[in-house]
């Protein structure tokens, strides 16, 4: 599982190396919060309840350093008595907490709540912050707090630890929900074919090779993968019953088992083959973006599909075979064979084909014939939403809040926000200065003097701590003139105080909180407020020699913004032309090239006027919508051309192998089309905000998929067929005419 940074923003990317190696590897430190509420939290019993707490997590593995009012209150009776220890009354305590404003301001807000912080290592490992947050619940139950007061462990080690948890169980529940939706789905459209329900195991099989191949590869689960299944589901059943529903047709027609898998795999392999390698085409374009946990989806999909098609064909097509041969010397059917004439089983089979399907096929025959006749008014009428879906999409705002992807009653997450509540935001700016010596007085009145203008000035940046500070505060509230003197005041603050701002001889740490900037600013107002700094920095610069970089998690999610706004039409164009080109190279001719692609460039337009119709914003996972409808839609359309083309060689006209191909193939498309939906549906029932809305999206963009196959495809079809025939008739008109021209001229 993961969660980080690093799935929001590549590790190649010199933002995220400023940010990793110069901020989250030397100074990050991750926190996790014990929060304490009570009526009066300036109490002795309860301060000494903290200091036990304290001394146990102190020897934990991991962990750097505690700061508690506790440890605050005992630093201070040293400095005023000579005593590290705790008071002994409640009004000793008070004394101290309301004396020094300062120090205390931000870790007791009020009277009735208190925080402790327990600091790890920025790089600490996921498994390093779970083991560090079970020490710290132990710890708690362990320090035996006052019964008057509520305890809440949160932080954001916490919140992940929690997201990481609720996102291995809702896989279940993801998983479990699609095989159930596809279950009733397949008994309802599919049920005109022996073991109707058989798609579902051979896809499922295709799923559990992809989880090994995962675990082989080390791709990891995150937000975006874990959608990747159901997903999987809905795409592979496709190959699935492509290949059931043309050997049961085989079987009936031929009655010869080995001539009808040869007819099968003949036939249905190389087109389910084909729309299996535009689809990857597809989902390639998902790698032209620059998040890695969309590349990863990408990784996941398309191996995902490959052994899906492995599954359908090697292990579907057998089954179905060995089921029918074991069926005819099942001793009851042989009975029943003595009763009845030898054929008269596979006849009734066929005349009482099932009246759903019946009845689809003649509902896709007479929707063809509709769109055939008007076809100018269909194709104006889709481009014209096309086109205001397109216009629309770009107003479709953009959320990259890690907090709005999660469930909302999430107790981590409520924690997190209730503690944001009382204590206010902690997102921040990160200022990495790079001197030639960390005690240039020069440099730290400059970053006194900065730190002081932009709090002042930027009414969303509330407050600056440095290591500047802790030097004023032992030398009299200013800053010395020499740097013996600074180095003189650095030996003297407490390493684990000094290590937080100052790293070696040449690196400082300015940080600017930015409260809940990320809620509030959202990413637009992140950069606005960067560009603010940098420009600040321009007319107040630092001193000869320094240079400075800006970065922190706020400033490192501006590209995960950039990545999905313009990556995301980057990357639909992209597969739009590596579909188009695949299929150049595989036919080797425009129109069945050009035919497949058309409807899906449609749907994408369509799809970016439903997103704004339903206010839905584009998050990691609806920015690969483009893809996803190339992928997903361009198979039914290559499978209907295909069987088009199969009828029309066999000399039929034009419109009569549009009808057939709609009315033949058309049931076992409109069946794994709503399998597909119903495999998307299960999103929808995820806890996770962000899968919903991908899954509601999704499902509407394949019903839009399946809409523009059978409306859209047909007429497209038949014009540049017709067109181009009639241009191929005329040309052979022309060079018979030539011709005997030729030879009229050669007999004069």
């Amino acid at each position: 599982m993961k969660s980080g940074t690093d799935t929001f923003v590549g590790k190649d990317s010199p933002l995220y190396q400023d940010y990793d190696h110069l901020y989250q590897s030397i100074f990050q430190t991750r926190s996790i919060v014990i929060m304490v509420e009570g009526n009066e939290v300036k109490s002795a019993d309860l301060m000494k309840a903290v200091d036990r707490l304290e001394h146990q997590l102190q020897a934990t593995d991991g962990v750097i350093e505690t700061i508690s009012p506790a440890s605050l209150i005992k630093q201070v009776n040293y400095q005023m008595t000579g005593r590290y220890t705790l008071p002994e009354t409640d009004e000793e305590i008070k004394a101290i907490i309301d004396g020094n404003p300062d120090i205390f301001g931000q870790i007791i807000p009020d009277n009735t709540h208190m925080l402790i912080s327990v600091n790890m290592a920025g790089s600490a490992s996921d498994k390093a912050q779970e083991d560090i947050l079970v020490a710290t619940e132990d710890a708690v139950s362990f320090a035996d707090f006052p019964p008057s007061y509520n305890i809440i462990i949160t932080g954001d080690p916490a919140f992940s630890i929690s997201m990481n948890y609720e996102m291995n169980t809702s896989m279940g529940l993801l998983l479990g929900l699609s095989a159930i939706f596809m279950v009733t789905v397949l008994l309802l459209v599919f049920r005109h074919v022996r073991w109707s329900l058989l798609p579902l195991p051979v896809v499922l099989l295709g799923v559990v090779y992809t989880f090994g191949a995962m675990g082989y590869i080390g791709i990891p689960m995150s937000m975006v993968s874990m959608s990747a299944f159901p997903i999987l589901i809905g795409v592979g059943i496709d190959y699935a019953i492509q290949f059931h529903n043309r050997l049961e047709e085989e079987l009936q027609e031929k009655g010869n088992k080995t001539g009808a898998v040869i007819e099968t795999v003949k036939h249905t392999g190389p087109a389910v083959l084909i729309a299996l390698a535009m689809t990857a085409l597809g989902f390639f374009s998902l790698f032209t973006s620059t998040v890695p946990m969309i590349q990863d989806f990408g990784k996941l999909l398309m191996i995902g599909i490959l052994m899906c098609y492995f599954s359908s064909i090697f292990v579907g097509v057998v089954t179905i075979s060995l089921f029918d041969k074991y069926s005819e010397k099942n001793p009851l059917r042989k009975i029943a064979n003595k009763i009845k004439p030898a054929n008269s089983g596979k006849k009734k089979k066929s005349e009482e084909e099932s009246a759903s399907s019946r009845l689809i096929g003649r509902t896709l025959q007479k929707i063809t014939n509709v769109t055939i006749k008007y076809n100018i008014l269909v194709l104006g009428i889709a481009c014209l939403l096309c086109f205001g879906g397109l216009y629309l999409d770009q107003s479709v705002p953009i959320e990259t809040d890690v907090q709005t992807f999660v469930p909302q009653d999430m107790p981590a997450l409520v924690n997190l926000r209730h503690m944001g509540d009382i204590m206010g935001g902690d997102d921040q700016l990160n200022l990495i200065i790079k001197v030639k010596d960390t005690a240039n007085p020069d440099v730290l009145k400059w970053i006194d003097r900065f730190s002081e203008h932009e709090v002042a000035s930027n009414a969303h940046i509330y407050s600056a701590t440095s290591i500047v500070p802790l030097v004023k505060e032992r030398n009299g509230g200013v800053i010395p003139d020499t740097s013996q003197e600074i180095k003189n005041i650095y030996s003297q603050i407490p390493e684990a105080q000094k290590n937080r701002y100052m790293y070696g001889n040449n690196m400082l740490l300015l940080n600017f909180n930015i409260g809940n900037a990320v809620a509030d600013i959202k990413m637009t107002g992140i950069e606005e407020l960067t560009n603010i700094v940098k420009q600040d920095m321009q007319w107040m610069p630092a001193p000869p020699g320094t240079t400075v970089t800006i970065t922190g998690n706020s400033v490192v999610f501006m590209e995960v913004l950039t990545a999905l706004t313009s990556g995301r039409v980057a990357m639909t164009f992209f597969g739009l032309l590596l579909v188009f080109a695949g299929l150049l190279v595989v036919y080797r001719d425009w129109v069945k090239a050009l035919v497949p692609v058309i409807p899906m460039v449609i749907v994408i337009g369509w799809s970016g006027g439903v997103m704004s119709y339903l206010n839905i914003d584009y998050t990691p996972m609806t920015a690969t919508l483009g893809a996803l409808i190339l992928g997903v839609g361009s198979e039914y359309a290559i499978l209907m051309m295909e069987r088009y083309f199969e009828e029309k060689d066999k000399g039929v006209s034009h419109i009569e192998a549009i009808q057939m191909a709609s009315s033949k193939i058309g049931s076992a498309i409109v069946a794994s089309g709503a399998t597909t939906v119903f495999g998307f549906m299960a999103l929808i029932a995820s806890p996770f905000p962000m899968i919903t809305d991908f899954g509601m999206v999704t499902v509407i963009d394949i019903v839009l998929a399946l809409l523009a196959t059978f409306v859209v495809f047909p007429p497209l079809m038949i014009t540049l067929d017709t067109w181009r025939d009639r241009r191929k008739g005329l040309r052979t008109a022309e060079k018979r005419t030539e011709i005997q021209k030729q030879t009229q001229g050669a007999e004069i």
